[in-house]
């Protein structure tokens, strides 16, 4: 190892404005400040870790006191910028907040505001990680931060912003640094490949730009651990090996098995990532990052927004058209829905396995009654049949009241269902569930639902005539069963049923009340009604009765505590009584 080895983070820091990676609005307007000589007594650098927060404060302070500045620039050859540059200036000084958090530390700091610069026109007061202060120290801060001498500039930097307190904010001028690009990382990482004389694939300086995650200084430190690994040949497989990362094509492939349903090659890439060493959930975030890549690159708008190698966008684009965007929502929500759960769950590997069985029938999804394993037997499904009448149903017909269920008539004939109602079954599919059909009906305070018996053992449908007693008789059978739900037994005692077809019944409630109550145990009340009639193609239609509404006596709340008062003697006296007075 030489001894005059420096690591890249430190070699190649920049050393002035126009040096900065990435920063490129935030550096001119500094330049500006400094060759206008507008410069405030407090500014706040705030941005992630690794971008230039520092390093930007040390190139400002070096400007100000610049002799010979040049377009905001220090000239790098006075004595100021030399003494700097050997870190022999007294002008600048640096606290570490993060270990230095205390009062004492902070009056320090006001201490040396007293003492007037010695070369240079400017004392610079750095402090980093400023956030890390305590509650006394930012007080003890304040008043000298808002009335310092015209000699002292404060330079305060922070990756939590929102750490920092309000008054320490409102007296600096607030600089945000932004992350990083990968196309600005990879660009820089190629000129100090070149600067080394070490052989680099701009694939390869992608991926070490990607694993920094928007950090330069991260981005230097991987470069050189990736160079020291690879003896100074920095290949695309030398650095996914070398970093643990998983290589493009295992994406690639695993969406096309997503594609096509193939359950078992998905698993067995699976099993081949975790046998290479790689972590579960490493590979889910990995694999939820390239979905989200795909939905970006499914948008010409949006392509933008891809921070890839262009190689890797031409493949991600060409694959992206072969899938309908809703498939990338549902599965990110799917993969994001793993990394929540995955923390807490006790068979990780069986979690991320079944993640990846439902990502593969998205859209290759199970036959019924498959596709649904929490589902309780009798297996059903609901299903929506629009208000269609045959034009062999009878006319409307009121049912009249019964107590008791009539012997049941001999049937005659098994007729098949009617072709009219035939056209007009629509399955409801997996994403539209049966509560969400019934919420979405009751919006319009109507709603139809129709419920066929799905038990596998049964050869044939039932489909039994019934009559208008036997219909009533049923439905008053389970208007006692359910006595104890109030509301519920309300509701079916007082609807107005009427026949409107040789299956069909149409019922009006009197009130929004009573219509949630039926829309919430409808599915259940039909399949006992068609248990009991053995037909199971009976339907019913709920609404409100409009014109209970309109016969309702519209009396204003005044009036109606009159009128009970004057038909009460006993509340008119007790009113009296009280000296109370209806207003």
């Amino acid at each position: 190892m030489s001894d005059n080895y420096i690591v890249s983070a430190r070699k190649y820091r920049p050393s002035s404005f126009r040096s900065v990676v990435g920063q490129k609005e935030l550096t001119a307007t500094l330049r500006n400040s400094v060759a206008t000589g507008r410069l405030a007594q407090a500014y706040l650098f705030c941005g992630p870790r690794g971008v230039g927060k520092t390093s930007c404060a040390r190139i400002f302070a070096k400007a100000v006191n610049c002799l010979n500045p040049v377009d905001g620039e220090a000239c790098g050859c006075c004595e100021s910028c030399k003494a700097i540059d050997s870190g022999n200036s007294f002008n600048i000084v640096e606290l570490d907040a993060a270990s230095n958090n205390g009062v004492e530390n902070i009056r320090e700091i006001t201490q040396q505001v007293n003492v007037p610069p010695q070369l240079g026109k400017y004392r610079i007061f750095i402090i980093d990680e400023v956030h890390m202060l305590s509650s006394a120290a930012f007080n003890a801060f304040l008043k000298t931060l808002e009335e310092p001498p015209a000699y002292a500039i404060f330079i305060l930097a922070t990756t939590e912003k929102h750490k920092v307190i309000p008054t320490i904010l409102s007296r600096c001028q607030i600089y945000d640094f932004k992350r990083i690009t990968v196309d600005d990382i990879v660009e820089h990482l190629g000129y100090v490949a070149r600067e080394e004389g070490i052989a680099a694939e701009p694939k390869a300086l992608g991926v070490i730009a990607r694993k920094a995650d928007g950090a330069m200084r991260d981005a230097l430190s991987i470069f050189d651990q990736v160079a020291a690994s690879c003896n100074n040949n920095l290949t695309y497989q030398a650095v996914i090996e070398n970093l643990n990362v998983l290589d493009y094509d295992y994406f690639f492939k695993l969406v096309n098995d997503f594609r096509t349903g193939d359950v078992a090659d998905a698993l067995l890439l699976y099993s081949h990532i975790r046998d290479n060493g790689f972590d579960s959930l490493v590979f889910v975030n990995s694999l939820a990052q390239h979905v989200r890549d795909l939905m970006v690159a499914a948008d010409k708008r949006t392509r933008d927004l891809l921070e890839v190698p262009a190689d890797v966008a031409e493949q991600l684009t060409a694959q992206a058209s072969q899938l309908p965007l809703p498939w990338y929502y549902t599965a990110m929500g799917l993969l994001n829905d793993c990394d929540y759960r995955y923390r807490t769950t006790t068979n990780k590997q069986l979690l991320v396995e079944l993640t990846l069985i439902r990502l593969c029938q998205l859209l290759n999804p199970a036959p019924a009654p498959f596709d649904n394993p929490l589902r309780k037997a009798p297996l059903r499904e609901l299903v929506a049949q629009p208000q269609k009448v045959s034009t062999e149903e009878k006319p409307a017909t009121s049912i009249p009241p019964a107590t008791s269920i009539p012997p049941a008539a001999e049937p005659q004939h098994t007729p098949a269902m009617p072709a009219a109602h035939k056209e007009s079954l629509e399955i409801k599919t997996p994403a539209e569930s049966p509560a969400h059909t019934r919420n979405r009906k009751a919006r319009t305070a109507t709603f139809s639902i129709s419920d066929v018996d799905g038990d596998a053992e049964a050869d044939t449908e039932r489909s039994e005539p019934f009559t208008d007693e036997q219909f009533a008789a049923a439905w008053n059978e389970l208007a006692a069963r359910h006595a104890d739900q109030h509301n519920l037994a309300d509701a079916m005692r007082s609807a107005k049923i009427s026949r409107t077809g040789d299956i069909s019944l149409h019922m009006q409630v009197m009130h929004a009340a009573q219509l949630q109550a039926l829309e919430m145990s409808l599915p259940d009340l039909l399949t006992e009604v068609r248990n009991i009639l053995r037909n199971d193609f009976v339907t019913i239609n709920v609404n409100i009765d409009t014109s209970a509404s309109r016969n309702e006596p519209k009396h204003n709340p005044a009036d109606f505590l009159r009128d009970v008062v004057q038909n009460n003697p006993l509340l008119g006296s007790f009113l009296k009584d009280i000296d109370g007075e209806i207003i």
